[in-house]
């Protein structure tokens, strides 16, 4: 269960690209975390779990169990940044080091 109101976000910068992290708790493994992302990257989270009919939660845990299998992991939040980044604008050969 994601918790977290999407309008938590100051004044004069709702919508905006450059509004501030919102801090959301997630069930990854029946265990609740929080997670804090900027708007824009819970909308584009949302939108993948919807097109592919998963729940937040399930998509979450996913790029947790990615994050986990190299070799220096980052925080899940950057993980789910870069995870979101790399699924819509990276080439699909997965070479990032360019």
């Amino acid at each position: 269960m994601v918790t977290g109101d999407p309008a938590d976000s100051p004044e004069g910068l709702e919508g905006s690209p450059f509004a501030p992290p919102v801090k959301r708790s997630v069930t990854i493994a029946g265990h609740q975390t929080a997670i804090s992302l900027e708007p824009i990257f819970w909308d584009a989270l949302r939108a993948h779990a919807t097109r592919h009919n998963l729940p937040i939660n399930a998509l979450v845990a996913r790029i947790d169990a990615a994050r986990l299998a190299v070799p220096h992991p980052p925080n899940l939040a950057s993980a789910i940044r870069c995870w979101l980044f790399a699924d819509t604008f990276c080439d699909k050969d997965k070479n990032y080091s360019q």
